[in-house]
């Protein structure tokens, strides 16, 4: 399968990145909803390093609900959609222990 650059702005930054040819739509929905999701947890204001800000929106995003419909989800996982911010607490202090002291995402 054959693939395009596109240049894309996530966070205000460019990036070239490849797509599939044909995807273009899904890809640069993609694209809109991360930016959306980094933007979010920067605006906030309490992360200022784009690292932290990537790795907190892909948990987000990697965790998000596939549908909105409790009976397909645990009753936890209801609680979190219905509390964004605990759950973005919750995530920080994953990624706190998990970096421990050191505090670098590389």
């Amino acid at each position: 399968m054959s693939s395009q650059q596109l240049e894309v702005l996530i966070m205000g930054q460019s990036y070239l990145l490849k797509c599939p040819e044909g995807g273009e739509a899904q890809f640069q929905a993609a694209v809109q909803k991360v930016d959306a999701a980094m933007c979010k947890i920067r605006d906030a204001g309490k992360i200022k390093a784009r690292e932290r800000i990537a790795v907190l929106a892909a948990l987000n995003l990697a965790f998000e609900p596939a549908s909105a419909k409790p009976a397909d989800h645990t009753q936890a996982a209801w609680d979190d959609q219905a509390d964004p911010e605990g759950k973005m607490r919750q995530l920080l202090n994953r990624l706190d222990q998990v970096l421990g002291d050191d505090g670098r995402l590389l």
